[in-house]
């Protein structure tokens, strides 16, 4: 069986956790700030953990983990 390749997108944008949870930065904060409120750039401040749905995605796109 020859090896799968991981998506290279996959591995810039996503962490994986201890547990195995998929962490992922805040969505939002590239461009346009200006048009934003304070308290939205406050809370996408930092990562976050992604939803069990879209973790069946990434984890089939990274085949041999996240490392």
């Amino acid at each position: 069986m020859p090896k799968l390749k991981t998506k290279s997108g996959v591995k810039k944008r996503f962490k994986l956790t201890a547990t195995g949870k998929v962490k992922h930065g805040a969505v939002g904060k590239r461009h346009r700030l200006i048009n934003h409120n304070a308290k939205y750039i406050r809370q996408h401040r930092g990562t976050d953990v992604l939803s069990e749905a879209d973790v069946k995605h990434i984890k089939k796109w990274a085949p041999y983990g996240l490392n």
